[in-house]
């Protein structure tokens, strides 16, 4: 009997099964657990999207009604006093209903009469940045193309209402380039629009400063603010980069890589107006980095030469029968009050969508 109660004693041991050691399941678990975070961050991203716009289409549909409505019963503007104090009242857990909230939505109806647009366009913004476009801006194709940019370039209401401010559209593509003749179509109608003129680097302050040295510190010191004002798909290298050619010691300025055009790009800034020999070096730099840096599915190294002042003339001369994409552009601490006359005929007349979310019904009742 006793030798029957150890056999079972023993058989019962057999079936505890042997827990696996922890690090056996470690990598599987971890793949699995980032692919569900991944997931879950993808679909969370996606409904902020979806909700951002239903709530601009919402707000677009509110203020067309109060258009039409005002219009048709000749009603003042007491009428949205009143439905601000109703709506209120009828949806307490709800922001966004102020009186000044909902002339913005009548405004913003008005502005933006082609709903086809606000659909694709415009209600992919948030409320914020969306009343700045009607707030800074004065007419439609302005607004549009801000607009686009920000959606392109995933700007913050508050980079977008900084890129309006530094008057962007107005200084985009306006560089002197030989991309025309150095770079293959598309690439060329892609870097005219990427480089401006001028660059404006009002962030270094007004401390006076003027060597080149202390300005490029200056800007490295200030780079994410100098990607800003570069543009999208700028990559940081190095400052003063080292190259070695047959003994002698040169050093790029500034190295950059971009990722759209898949290039190096070199900038040379000079604290100086611009002289025809500074095209001579920029082209040297661009040779020994295509030589020495690049990989063999890079394309084309890009040189952008950067001046306190040019004659356009002398310049596209000067760039005449170099076959290296070039750039020609001011640049400056703050912007003049008035363009340049040969720039005004040339003009034509996750984490972060998710912040913006959680403050637009709030900004909202603010504004």
């Amino acid at each position: 009997m006793s030798e029957r109660k150890h056999m079972g004693k023993a058989k019962k041991d057999v079936l505890i099964p042997v827990a696996p050691q922890h690090g056996e399941m470690d990598a599987p678990y971890f793949d699995m657990r980032d692919s569900v975070v991944k997931r879950i961050k993808e679909c969370r991203t996606e409904l902020i999207i979806k909700a951002n716009t239903a709530m601009t289409m919402m707000y677009w549909h509110i203020g067309n009604e109060i258009l039409a409505r005002q219009s048709a019963e000749g009603w003042g503007t007491r009428v949205i006093d009143r439905l601000s104090k109703d709506l209120n009242e009828s949806f307490p857990e709800m922001s966004g209903f102020s009186s000044r909230n909902l002339k913005y939505m009548r405004k913003f109806s008005e502005i933006f009469n082609d709903e086809q647009i606000v659909q694709q366009v415009v209600a992919q913004l948030p409320w914020r940045g969306i009343i700045t476009l009607m707030d800074k801006l004065s007419n439609n194709d302005e607004r549009i193309w801000y607009a686009q940019m920000a959606l392109k370039s995933g700007w913050s209401s508050n980079v977008l209402h900084l890129m309006i401010g530094a008057r962007l559209r107005e200084r985009q593509g306006q560089s002197v380039t030989n991309f025309d003749i150095a770079l293959p179509s598309p690439d060329s109608d892609m870097a005219q629009q990427l480089f401006k003129d001028p660059y404006l680097f009002d962030f270094l302050g007004t401390d006076g400063t003027r060597r080149e040295l202390d300005i490029e510190r200056a800007l490295t010191a200030h780079i994410e603010k100098f990607l800003l004002e570069l543009g999208q798909g700028f990559a940081f290298v190095g400052r003063q980069v080292h190259l070695e050619v047959g003994g002698d010691d040169f050093y790029v300025d500034l190295l950059f890589y971009h990722l759209g055009l898949r290039c190096f790009v070199v900038v040379e800034l000079k604290a100086c107006e611009f002289e025809p020999g500074f095209v001579a070096q920029l082209n040297m730099y661009q040779n020994i980095v295509n030589d020495l840096l690049c990989h063999p599915d890079d394309k084309p190294t890009i040189g952008l030469l950067l001046v306190k002042g040019k004659n356009r003339t002398v310049v596209e001369y000067s760039l005449q029968g170099y076959t290296n994409p070039m750039s020609v552009a001011d640049w400056q601490e703050k912007l003049t009050r008035e363009l340049p006359e040969d720039l005004k005929s040339s003009l034509p007349t996750i984490e972060e969508i998710e912040k913006e979310l959680d403050t637009v019904e709030d900004g909202a009742d603010e504004t």
